[in-house]
């Protein structure tokens, strides 16, 4: 095949890709929220409570146990799952039992809920268990929030700063 018309081939292949591409980077337009629409995202992971607590083992069971093994607690690797409510204007509109992750059940459990309202103020209360007890709440959050049309606000969680965070 003759040298000039393979690179032409290429040339022409190349700029279709190139055009396809460019294309593509702007069209269809994608909108990320509605304009007169606010966000609200709950964004979270969280390992929670082990299944059962850890046991002390003795100087017996240490010793017992291969050099490289030993530790002075056994501790059962799987976890509880989180419980996660959240109201807005005293309306449930969150309810879900999230699973922790993991082969053996022993990961956090992760949860993303997106909600678009319209913009306005609201009281939001989130509340989240993440301990084996059969009622009542570990963790809860309740704000008054002023929500703006195109805007986003986001509650986050992390246990070792107190809990829920609205941002």
């Amino acid at each position: 095949m003759n040298k000039v018309f393979r690179y032409l081939l290429q040339l022409a292949a190349f700029a279709t890709f190139a055009v396809f591409v460019g294309y593509f980077s702007s069209s269809p337009a994608f909108e990320y929220a509605r304009a007169e629409a606010a966000v609200v995202k709950l964004s979270l992971s969280h390992a929670a409570e082990r299944v059962a607590p850890c046991v002390l083992l003795t100087p017996e069971e240490v010793a017992a146990l291969a050099p490289n093994m030993r530790r002075s607690e056994k501790c059962e690797r799987e976890r509880v799952p989180l419980v996660i409510e959240m109201d807005v204007d005293g309306q449930n509109v969150l309810s879900i039992q999230a699973q922790p992750s993991g082969l053996w059940g022993d990961g956090p459990a992760s949860v993303y809920h997106r909600f678009d309202l319209p913009p306005g103020q609201y009281r939001m209360q989130v509340r989240l268990r993440d301990s084996a007890r059969a009622d009542g709440w570990d963790y809860t959050l309740t704000e008054n929030v002023t929500l703006t049309a195109g805007r986003y606000r986001t509650i986050t969680f992390k246990a070792e700063s107190g809990g829920f965070k609205l941002q």
